[in-house]
């Protein structure tokens, strides 16, 4: 069953909103997560273990790569590519 890219982009934001402390208002789904200081490394390393729970999604070594984890829009179209 696909997940509903809208729900999952919900997922990540609630997902940020608590492991960043941020205002759910400070960022969008456009907002780059690194640049914004949303996330660092550590925080990267957390996000792959929250989607391999939430979503069953592996994050192999060679997909860690930035473009696939800078926003909201882009964490949501790499698990979509994924399922």
């Amino acid at each position: 069953m696909m997940i509903l890219q809208a729900e999952t982009k919900i997922k990540i934001k609630e997902y940020l909103k608590k492991s960043t402390l941020a205002s759910i208002d400070s960022f969008d789904d456009e907002t780059l997560i690194f640049e914004a200081g949303l996330l660092d490394s550590m925080g990267l390393l957390f996000l792959i273990e929250f989607i391999k729970e939430e979503f069953g999604v592996e994050t192999i070594d060679n997909e860690l790569l930035i473009e696939n984890f800078e926003s909201i829009n882009k964490i949501a179209a790499f698990i979509e590519s994924k399922l």
